[in-house]
């Protein structure tokens, strides 16, 4: 169920934001956060329900490891070894959906073997709510996390307009939002503001790029064929569609958050006027970035290292 479709805009949206701001009036306060949870959950098992329990599994193991890290009394193990232990899942978790039939290619074709691919189909957004998690958990080590209860935990993994396709959020710039009992309350001006850019998301993601779509995908498929305009335009057209089309989504989770009174950070900024490639993906994925540089970059060294280290440590 995307963003752009007519379920999602005219039946799931206005049913969970009237439910979630009723339950709230009637200071159902923890009713209301489970029934965005539960909605969280539905939207992202809509495509495909099979891959229900891989976030519910993930997110009861990140909570269990997360929990006992800032809570130094419920430590019966070395802090550092349940650290390490708590990454090695998520990162075993990510590897095999992403890369085990890609490893079994590999070896088939290094040592002439012929083994079967588990023909494994990655799920919706594995990368992200693993990623969001690691963060967690390594925050959780370092004491910069508060013993969450695990129904504001889940809704901060699943809040669905950031779940499928980023921004990737952090706990201390997400959960203080939920807590907020003001957020609880609608706010006609984030209502308006929400829609204002959504709509804006949507002419996005519809107008411009889903038409763009078009010229290149028929570029593509006839490229051997293809005049030089004809080639230029279809490299124009693959350009401008994924900057449009990351853009309006980008847009759209951003709006549909402020209709929860809820402000998801900034995850993309005009790339193509970037100065050069590091810029570029500064703007590009904006949280992404953030990710890989503070808990990936920064912890393994960051510019301390030398080229060599640099290469061998991203290889």
């Amino acid at each position: 169920m995307l963003f752009n479709t007519v379920e999602f805009i005219f039946i799931f949206l206005p049913i969970v934001l009237i439910i979630y701001f009723l339950l709230n009036k009637f200071k159902l306060v923890k009713i209301a956060t489970g029934w965005l949870v539960i909605a969280s959950l539905f939207y992202y098992s809509y495509w495909k329900l099979d891959y229900l329990p891989i976030i519910l599994f993930s997110m009861i193991f990140n909570y269990a490891v997360g929990s006992t890290l800032s809570n130094e009394k419920k430590l019966k193990i070395n802090k550092k070894m349940l650290l390490i232990f708590g990454i090695l899942g998520n990162v075993i978790l990510l590897g095999y959906f992403k890369y085990f039939d890609f490893l079994i290619y590999n070896i088939n074709l290094i040592f002439h073997q012929s083994f079967n691919y588990f023909n494994i189909v990655l799920p919706l957004a594995i990368s992200f709510f693993t990623f969001q998690q690691i963060a967690y958990i390594v925050d959780s080590y370092e004491g910069k996390t508060k013993e969450y209860d695990f129904l504001t935990y889940a809704l901060f993994v699943t809040f669905f307009p950031q779940l499928i396709a980023g921004p990737i959020v952090h706990h201390k710039e997400m959960i203080p939002q939920f807590e907020n009992l003001r957020n609880r309350f609608i706010s006609y001006k984030n209502l308006s503001k929400g829609l204002l850019l959504f709509s804006v998301g949507l002419f996005k993601k519809v107008i411009i790029a889903d038409f763009l779509a078009q010229s290149a995908i028929s570029g593509f498929n006839s490229a051997v064929n293809l005049s030089f305009m004809e080639s230029w335009l279809t490299i124009f057209s693959y350009t401008f569609q994924i900057f449009f089309d990351f853009s309006g989504y980008t847009d759209m989770a951003r709006g549909i958050g402020y209709m929860f009174n809820i402000d998801l950070p900034q995850n993309f900024n005009n790339p193509y006027i970037a100065v050069d490639i590091q810029d570029f993906w500064r703007r590009w994925h904006i949280t992404l970035s953030r990710f890989l540089r503070d808990y990936i970059y920064i912890p393994l060294g960051g510019n301390r290292l030398g080229g060599v280290k640099h290469i061998v440590i991203f290889l």
